[in-house]
């Protein structure tokens, strides 16, 4: 071959990947700067960006490690430690790397990081009296160099099993972006299945659970589908649709999600969602952008092709009438979803709706007593015990806002019970409420909070004879104390006890209600470094060299974030 062929070649696989990489994007991203995380090949994932996650989307890949810990991290590219993250859920134990090219790449769910990375975060744990940690280096004290071995894969934080959660985010702003759009290839030539196809007949109502929908089942494969039951729909009025859709790659692959839903009317696109990067503000917009009652009640995410004028999403595109479609002229209309996957992988649904005047189904009227409240303003709702503000961009849609009062339960309540609208409706930022308090809770006032009807903690605070909380969703509330101090298990050590030969003391700890605030431990009144896991509740220290042989004495403090304190002391001998 001569010089003249190879450069062609070489020509020609360039451009199949720029052309590849326009399936998912118009902005250009860098191909080859990035080397894997990992060397596991092939690489297989637990979960794709974009994935649709209870109250976010997911924002990175989950790279598979075959359900073990311990596997070599690597540094995609030449850069600095960014950030040094440590927290008792969440990513866990985390770091980001900020590359000379604009993007930061970030690594969750760590076992350990590397022995220089290690030290500098041991040494900030210590010099703050903290196990969680969240410190921003400057970008002289850690580089590390393409292929260094910065952590080794773990189960940390919030994670489900073993596994590395990967990310890439443009440092100036944030906003987390597809890593497959940076050359980073998954194996994949499976296109998208779509399960199932529903119309909702809106009729110029905004979305809530009361609009009413039809389900229409779909059959396909290999990217092909079609309706079930029915070639043609008839539909009258304002309509919008929703699609059932997951994916998967070649290898052992989760349930994924997908990268885009495009609908098309009559040729033209009116509506495209795409997950090529969000801005983490935004993320529990998806309970915006699926049917979050339907949701709540069946677990089944039907990704809505119309968008809710309080969204903040900026994953849409061609929106013609927010996707909504209004079917009054009589005719036969062709409408197509196409399904994309992160490699451009597409699946389609063909349709026909005939625009029929007698298939009108109207949504309901506004419950009786309801307050319409636009998605727009700030909105409040008062009563003499009662006050309820929602911030502006609280809301997706407007509502026909509802409240109950009722009887105050036995037990621990300082309050009736009041019933703020339903779950059913989902909030972008949450809500101010404020109970009045009953006379008997003075002496407690300190300790009170406000809880859920069923005793799930909403924080707060009593000030001026109410007390003030800030619930993520509607729901039914009151006023309780929180006067019981957490509780610490000892689960290898005891008093008097010898502890040679081995590596760590552990305990089990729990809180019955307000939540654990704080934990410290102390050998021979020194601070020492006590770890912790949330989904385990499990906490324990690492003995190291500054614990020498013979009798030592131990202190463990625990607080709950009512100042609820519990003390645990003992000998042990090494």
């Amino acid at each position: 071959m001569n010089s003249k062929h190879f450069m062609l070649i070489i020509l020609s696989i360039l451009c199949l990947d720029v052309q590849a990489q326009q399936v998912f994007s118009n902005n250009k991203y860098p191909l080859v700067d990035f080397r894997p995380p990992l060397d596991i090949v092939p690489p297989a994932l637990a979960g794709s960006f974009g994935e649709l996650r209870a109250n976010h989307f997911h924002s990175g890949m989950d790279y598979r490690t075959n359900q073990r810990e311990g596997y070599p991290v690597y540094a995609i590219a030449d850069g600095y430690i960014s950030r040094l993250r440590v927290q008792n859920s969440g990513f866990g134990l985390a770091l980001y790397i900020n590359h000379p090219n604009g993007y930061t790449s970030v690594y969750g769910h760590l076992q350990r990081f590397n022995g220089k990375i290690g030290q500098q975060v041991k040494s900030v744990q210590y010099q703050k009296k903290s196990y969680e940690i969240d410190e921003f280096p400057n970008a002289l004290l850690i580089p590390v160099r393409k292929g260094d071995v910065i952590a080794y894969t773990g189960n940390t934080g919030s994670s489900g099993g073993p596994h590395l959660h990967f990310e890439i985010r443009d440092t100036k702003t944030e906003a987390t972006i597809n890593p497959q759009l940076f050359g980073l290839e998954i194996p994949d030539n499976i296109p998208p299945v779509i399960y199932s196809m529903y119309v909702y007949r809106l009729n110029k109502k905004p979305f809530n659970e009361s609009i009413p929908k039809q389900y229409f089942q779909v059959s396909g494969a290999s990217g092909n589908y079609r309706l079930n039951s029915v070639s043609t729909i008839n539909l009258s009025g304002e309509v919008g649709f929703g699609i059932v859709a997951t994916d998967r790659h070649n290898g052992a692959s989760g349930l994924n999600g997908v990268y885009s839903i495009e609908l098309e009317l009559d040729g033209q696109r009116i509506f495209t969602s795409a997950l090529e990067r969000f801005s983490f503000e935004n993320s529990k917009a998806i309970n915006s952008h699926i049917d979050y009652p339907t949701y709540l009640n069946t677990k089944r995410s039907i990704q809505k092709s119309f968008v809710d004028p309080g969204n903040p999403l900026q994953i849409y595109s061609n929106l013609v009438n927010n996707g909504r479609i209004t079917f009054t002229d009589g005719k036969l209309h062709q409408l197509q979803y196409t399904v994309t996957d992160g490699k451009g992988n597409k699946s389609t649904l063909a349709f026909k709706v005939q625009a029929d005047s007698k298939a009108v189904i109207d949504p309901p009227e506004a419950p009786a007593g309801s307050s319409l409240y636009a998605f727009s303003n700030v909105n409040e709702f008062n009563t003499p015990d009662l006050k309820v503000i929602l911030p502006k961009g609280t809301l997706y849609n407007d509502l026909n806002f509802q409240y109950k009062k009722l009887t105050r339960p036995a037990g621990n309540a300082y309050s009736a019970i009041h019933q703020i609208h339903n779950n059913l409706t989902p909030l972008h930022t949450g809500f101010e409420i404020w109970i009045k308090a009953d006379s008997s809770l003075s002496k407690y006032q300190d300790k009170a909070l406000i809880v859920n009807s069923g005793r799930g903690s909403q924080g707060g605070y009593y000030e001026n004879g109410y007390v003030k909380a800030k619930p993520r969703t509607f729901g039914s509330y009151l006023i309780a104390i929180d006067t019981i101090a957490p509780v610490i298990t000892p689960v290898n050590i005891s008093n008097g006890k010898n502890m040679n030969g081995l590596s760590k003391m552990s305990f089990k700890i729990r809180d019955n209600m307000s939540g654990i605030k704080s934990f410290n431990g102390y050998i021979d009144g020194k601070w020492v470094l006590m770890e912790f896991d949330t989904k385990t509740a499990s906490l324990w220290h690492s003995f190291d060299e500054s614990t020498g042989p013979g009798k030592h004495s131990f202190e463990l403090l625990l607080s709950d974030m009512k100042e609820n304190t519990r003390k645990y002391s003992i000998t042990f001998y090494k």
